[in-house]
């Protein structure tokens, strides 16, 4: 059963929503809000090496008031190989001009196999329509965050579905795909995102403050700084 269910008076087309905690996927959650869409917002306890961005995922849902919110079991964190699910240390510092190669922070097809999850869950609401908070301009270097990954795996969808081959036309949204973190921070400041809810951080202390020097933290920061926004991260 879902871990939280709104009621959806509207009758609203559905959507699936993937969730991280983060700013990013919170945006994007607020703009298929306003497109009129019922949400239905996913998590993913895949083994990550903490539990922070879960919690912000069940505020952000709920606060949000999200149609429904289901965190979903899936330990691909136990193949390990990267410095999010094993023990590897969370590169820091580094410049935001050396973040186009792959860093050890990628999981490995991370987003192919959410996606995909995602996707079998949307063929139970009779939903065509997922949205997931992929960036091209401040991506990090992820591979699986790229237009061409996204194009080729709605193709896939299509083919590889009751809903596609029945001519649903499956769809996957992308909002943020070609904005900069500071047009994604004004447009959901627009929107009302309160993105003291949100968690960005790769390696956040024990009592959950953000250690600021992560690529994550360090395009966050960057990202408040250009839009002339005030952070409302707790930096450790």
């Amino acid at each position: 059963m879902p871990d939280q269910i709104h009621e959806n008076p509207m009758n609203k087309p559905p959507a699936v929503i993937l969730l991280s905690g983060g700013l990013d996927s919170s945006t994007v959650l607020a703009m298929a809000q306003e497109q009129g869409y019922a949400c239905h917002t996913l998590a993913f306890d895949y083994g990550q090496r903490h539990r922070n961005e879960l919690d912000a995922c069940a505020h952000i849902a709920s606060s949000m008031n999200a149609a429904s919110h289901r965190i979903f079991n899936l330990d691909i964190g136990s193949f390990g190989g990267s410095a999010l699910t094993a023990d590897i240390e969370v590169p820091k510092d580094r410049d935001e001009s050396a973040m186009t190669d792959i860093p050890i922070t990628y999981v490995p097809a991370r987003n192919l196999v959410f996606l995909s999850i995602a996707l079998a869950y949307a063929e139970t609401l009779n939903s065509s329509d997922l949205f997931i908070g992929v960036n091209a301009i401040d991506y990090s270097g992820y591979p699986d965050c790229r237009p061409e990954f996204i194009a080729s795996f709605i193709q896939t969808a299509n083919l590889a579905t009751k809903l596609g081959v029945e001519g649903k036309n499956i769809q996957v949204h992308t909002p943020l795909l070609k904005m900069t973190k500071a047009q994604i921070i004004q447009a959901g400041t627009m929107l009302g995102v309160d993105y003291s809810k949100t968690h960005s951080c790769y390696d956040p202390s024990p009592a959950g403050g953000a250690c600021g020097h992560c690529d994550s933290c360090i395009l966050r920061k960057a990202g408040f700084k250009q839009a002339n926004i005030p952070d409302p991260t707790i930096y450790a």
